[in-house]
């Protein structure tokens, strides 16, 4: 099947009097940038996981539950609006062995709160957390990734995703953030004209998996 990403753009507008750039004690053309930067982030971000694809990326939880082509597999993970070490194990064995091995988790701080408490039948935290700064955490040997825009655990809540991202998604991302300034058209404002055009899809149905809280 083709697959088709359109990326989209975000775009910003702030504005600073010239005298405010010369006086001011901190440099504020590199601090609005660096604004701007962290809300288009965090919007593209959001819409990874659960954009509708209109005029935005869409988001892996968008799709139906299914096996076959254009779908993605829900696993119900067995706790009345709970999350169970057994449930988390039945999310990691329905991939396929081709992507268990670089598979990586990702859910909300709040869920990882849930799992930090579970433990084995023998008693051990599942939750193994990294030795180094750079070391991941992770649930049974897989690395664990927190999203602010994943659900929370509730009933029905698609809380837990696992996968082999960089075969499960593409992210197309034109340029980066680039960033036009206007001092002619505002005087005495400096307008700061900043956008970013990214697009992002599921192109690879059978590399991710979505764990879902029972009802």
């Amino acid at each position: 099947a083709k697959k088709r990403i359109p990326v989209h753009e975000q775009y910003a507008e702030p504005r600073a009097t010239q005298k405010l750039l010369e006086d001011a004690a901190i440099n504020i053309e590199n601090w609005l940038a660096d604004k701007i930067s962290d809300i288009l982030i965090r919007t593209e971000a959001a819409a990874f996981v659960s954009g509708d694809g209109v005029i935005k990326p869409r988001g892996f939880l968008t799709y139906a539950n299914g096996t076959t082509w254009g779908t993605i597999e829900r696993v119900n993970m067995g706790a009345a609006a709970a999350i169970t070490a057994d449930g988390l194990r039945d999310v990691q064995f329905s991939l396929k062995e081709f992507f268990i091995n670089t598979g990586t988790w990702v859910m909300n701080r709040l869920t990882v709160a849930h799992i930090l408490k579970l433990k084995n039948g023998l008693g051990d935290y599942i939750w193994k957390t990294g030795l180094t700064e750079k070391a991941p955490s992770t649930i049974y040997g897989l690395d664990v990734r927190m999203a602010t825009t994943m659900p929370t655990v509730a009933a029905n809540a698609l809380a837990v995703a696992l996968a082999d991202w960089k075969q499960a998604y593409l992210i197309v991302d034109r340029l980066g953030i680039t960033t036009l300034r206007d001092p002619y058209t505002a005087k005495p404002h400096i307008k700061f004209y900043t956008r970013k055009r990214v697009g992002g899809d599921v192109v690879n149905y059978d590399a991710i998996k979505i764990g879902v809280v029972a009802a």
